[in-house]
């Protein structure tokens, strides 16, 4: 004789026709009261009760963000599909995209503005080096659909056959380097470029920050402009410039100029040996930070391979969330406003992992795998799981305790050569021989003191 069992659980959502609007767990991080405080500010609130009030198409469109491969009208049923005992109200494709017309773009970035930040303290494994907070600036390009209107004002590359891709927007970020939260963000059409999004950048930093620049933004002015925020910031030049030498210290660095300004400059040889051979590359860093006795020019050298953190949540947005597909949105203002949710939609899950790791003494950040938080999120939603807090605050969470059960191993040094990130066929490298291994590496540095490096 078989039996029956049967599960019942409490889920606690919203009153009414609110009750769609939530983000799972996240909502904790994202709560009504900040929604609705936003959408009074920007003037969005409905002016008479609907099916969809404007409080919950923005949740719709953060769930949207972490359900990249579902079309809206799935992404409402993966919101409501735990509230079957409630009167949810049935909505249509048109509906869902009449109301996210009628919300556009400006709560979405006031929300973002509000939870953008480094989701650190003082005590988090690896956020600060020397007492700095450490930060980068770099630059990606999006996809976005091949319709008219985006054509129009963005166009498409091209060379002297034809035109050819996607129309691309640039979105330029500044990353605490620690937790790769975003500080801030720009973004907009490719032709601009991103040095010019990241001036705009500029208006975050601040003293007791350092920020590590690539190639493409050490132009005499952007570095004029970045030391007078009061940040320090360690910038990797070109080779073909060569700043003179006024003053060797004795860690081999040397006090320079660039523009008006007053730099250090430490030129140095990396040597990567792996099994497949030894590579070895000469660079040539810019810092403000003049005290070689304080900051010492190796210790600087291993510093800036933090850079590569902003890649990685770059990494994080396209691929793991995006899944390398091309931005829903068809006009330019609803592009602006599917960026903005994608934007605060990651922010969420880095603060949740961000209160997961220093909630355990030691847990460095980088051993928290962003795709196990993001399935972990996506479960929350569709279970309408932890929207609302208990009397009893659970600062970890099911997201939080999903991260820590499953902790990346510590950061092995490895390499593996560069690629084209996106081939017309992901088995073309076979054809064309292409090494696509990963390695385990020896690295080492050795600052060069004696002649600078030529071009």
């Amino acid at each position: 004789m078989s039996g029956q069992c049967v599960i019942t659980r409490e889920i606690a959502v919203a009153e009414g026709v609110y009750a769609p609007g939530h983000l799972g767990e996240l909502t904790q991080i994202v709560p009504f009261e900040m929604v609705d405080a936003v959408l009074a500010e920007c003037g969005a609130v409905q002016e008479r009760l609907r099916k969809l009030p404007a409080r919950v198409v923005v949740y719709l469109l953060l769930a949207a963000a972490l359900f990249e491969e579902c079309g809206y009208p799935a992404v409402w049923s993966k919101l409501t599909g735990a509230l079957g005992a409630l009167p949810i109200p049935k909505v249509t494709a048109t509906a869902l995209w009449h109301a996210r017309c009628r919300l556009g773009a400006r709560p979405l970035r006031a929300l973002f503005d509000l939870l953008r930040g480094p989701a650190s303290a003082v005590r988090t494994t690896g956020a600060r080096w020397a007492g700095l907070m450490v930060v980068a600036i770099d630059g990606t390009y999006l996809d976005v659909p091949d319709a008219p209107a985006t054509r129009a004002h963005l166009g498409k590359g091209s060379n002297r056959f034809t035109t050819a891709g996607y129309p691309q927007i640039c979105l330029t970020a500044l990353v605490a380097c620690g937790t790769r939260a975003v500080l801030d963000a720009a973004f907009g059409p490719r032709t601009t470029g991103e040095t010019t999004y990241g001036r705009r950048l500029l208006r975050t930093l601040r003293p007791g920050m350092i920020v590590l620049l690539d190639r493409g933004f050490a132009g005499n002015a952007f570095l004029e402009h970045t030391a007078a925020t009061g940040a320090a910031f360690l910038a990797r030049l070109t080779a073909i410039r060569k700043p003179p030498v006024l003053l060797r210290f004795a860690d081999g660095s040397f006090l320079s100029r660039i523009g008006t300004l007053e730099v250090r400059i430490i030129e140095c040889k990396i040597t990567i040996a792996t099994t497949a051979g030894r590579h070895i590359g000469v660079y040539r860093l810019a810092t403000t930070l003049l005290d070689h006795s304080a900051h010492p020019a190796i210790e600087l050298v291993k510093l800036y391979h933090e850079r590569w953190e902003v890649e990685s949540a770059y990494f994080e947005i396209k691929k793991t969330m995006l899944g390398r597909r091309v931005l829903r949105a068809r006009t330019m203002p609803g592009i602006a406003q599917e960026v903005y949710a994608l934007l605060t939609a990651y922010q969420a899950i880095r603060v949740a992992i961000a209160d997961a790791t220093m909630a355990t003494a030691g847990t460095d950040p980088d051993r928290a795998s962003f795709s196990v938080a993001l399935r972990a999120a996506r479960d929350q939603v569709i279970q309408a799981a932890n929207v609302i807090a208990g009397t009893t605050i659970d600062l970890i969470g099911a997201i939080g305790r999903a991260v820590l059960d499953d902790l990346m191993p510590a950061r092995r040094q490895r390499t593996s050569p560069r690629a084209v990130k996106r081939p017309l066929s992901r088995y073309a490298y076979k054809s064309l021989r292409v090494d696509r291994r990963t390695y385990k590496a020896t690295i080492s540095i050795d600052i060069l003191s004696t002649n600078p490096i030529s071009p």
